[in-house]
């Protein structure tokens, strides 16, 4: 069961979901803006007989305005076409391109992290997320000059058109994506002042849901503020003192999705994969009887793929890595413990409501309680420890001796019985230190002792 500790290293502008930091500082117009630019000159080189089409959604954060304005100026000055889907889900971009014949598509989003950040997140042609290959190609245009931006003039310059669709485009897909509605429950939405507050209502509600809604009124400025999938408490409250089915939450860009048991218990992605991925077996729907996840993922994850026949398929974390193991061996679903979950027949990336419609449906089939399905697994203890770093400590953690040592002592003290795995964030300026084991009280301790190392040889 013991795995190594794993060093990811990461593209100069690119993280592991996208272009990601503080808004107006770190992440500049000038910077989004010669985005734009180099992402028409990449994703768009072979439409030179007509205008390239680009569409841009964007999340519920203050900044999103600003950095879609330059975005729309980067890519019109090089004679892409846009087309604005306004505020919608991650996934509905992912989507809208390809029902749209664009041929490129933009998220303007920083996902979970508080409102001050803000990303851009890059879709080619087929609705999938880059691979490191195009992205350091976009990176040597805009980092190192490579090539310049071309100048169009006169009716070569692109246009911007808005779209009236795209919400109800985005909820007729997800919606005809299940046999089963959702008729007589009652359930909590937590959209967490994000992307699905102008989708989720409308969604759950025309599938038969009797939904309470919470966090679903965006100002800017409280998207993921003490709500979504990042903060649950609120909602676990809500379910248990309300006599609900259960509740759903979404994170700020909506493509992740964690559940609340009636009994307030949170039901993380691994949970949600073991109960759809036996469902999907069950029905001979999951391709190679396999589910695809990460170093990240539990234990009891493993663990159960072993007891039901299924096969488990391990990659770096990140949803765009769960996808490139999907789409390399002919897979169809996989997922992370964080609630990115990706149902390929439906979806070409994670998609939050997406996962909720489908546990939702199958829980509602079977007649069950989300409490009483998901004991099929068993989730082992896990510690996760989030160490600020400096930039320059982030850049040495690779080689910091020290740390290594303190790692192998750990994976020794573990054994067979546990695993640590210590990793850059790479969205954040983070290391972060997880430990799974059978002795919470263990792990807690080394998962302590790890961070204290790695603050003072970092911090």
């Amino acid at each position: 069961m013991g795995r190594t500790a794993e060093v990811t290293y990461k593209n100069r502008l690119f993280g592991t979901d996208g272009a990601r930091g503080v808004a107006n500082a770190e992440l500049t117009i000038e910077l989004a803006m010669n985005i734009g630019r180099a992402a028409a000159m990449v994703l768009t080189d072979n439409t030179t007989e007509r205008h390239p089409k680009v569409v841009i959604g964007k999340d519920t954060r203050i900044s999103s305005d600003m950095l879609e304005g330059a975005l729309i100026a980067g890519l019109c000055s090089v004679g892409a076409d846009v087309v604005l889907l306004g505020a919608v889900p991650t996934p509905a971009v992912a989507y809208l391109i390809k029902k749209y014949s664009a041929d490129a598509g933009i998220m303007i989003s920083a996902s979970h992290n508080p409102f001050e950040y803000n990303g851009i997140k890059l879709f080619s042609s087929d609705g999938y997320k880059l691979p490191d290959a195009l992205e350091e190609e976009i990176e040597k245009i805009v980092l190192d000059n490579e090539k310049p931006y071309p100048q169009p003039t006169g009716n070569a310059i692109g246009r911007v058109t808005h779209s009236d669709t795209a919400v109800d485009d985005y909820i007729d897909h997800i919606i005809s994506t299940v046999d089963y509605n959702l008729d007589g429950m009652n359930i909590a939405i937590d959209c967490s002042n994000g992307s699905s507050s102008v989708t989720a209502e409308k969604l759950f509600t025309k599938l038969g849901a009797k939904c309470s809604m919470l966090s679903d009124k965006p100002d800017g400025i409280n998207i993921n503020c003490k709500c979504g999938s990042t903060h649950m408490e609120k909602l676990q409250s809500y379910v248990v003192e309300n006599k609900l089915d259960l509740g759903v939450a979404f994170d700020g860009d909506a493509d992740r999705c964690l559940a609340v048991d009636e009994n307030g218990e949170i039901v993380d992605g691994d949970f949600i994969m073991a109960i759809c991925a036996l469902d999907l077996a069950s029905h001979n729907k999951l391709n190679k009887r396999t589910a695809v996840g990460t170093v990240m993922s539990n234990m009891g994850f493993g663990i159960f793929c072993r007891d039901n026949n299924l096969n488990f398929a391990v990659t770096d974390v990140g949803d765009r890595y769960v996808l490139e193991e999907m789409l390399k061996e002919g897979y169809n679903f996989g997922g992370e413990q964080s609630g990115h979950v990706i149902f390929l027949d439906y979806a070409t990336t994670g998609d939050g409501q997406l996962t909720a419609v489908h546990l939702l449906s199958l829980i509602n089939r079977r007649k069950a309680r989300l409490s009483s399905i998901s004991t099929l697994m068993t989730k082992y203890p896990q510690v996760l420890v989030n160490v600020e770093v400096t930039p320059e400590g982030k850049l040495a953690f690779g080689e910091n001796k020290i740390i290594s040592e303190k790692i192998n002592e750990v994976k020794d003290k573990l054994g067979e019985d546990g695993r640590i795995l210590v990793r850059m964030s790479g969205t954040e300026p983070l290391i972060r230190v997880m430990i799974e084991g059978k002795d919470k009280s263990l792990i807690e301790r080394l998962a302590d002792e790890t961070a204290d190392v790695i603050g003072k040889e970092l911090g």
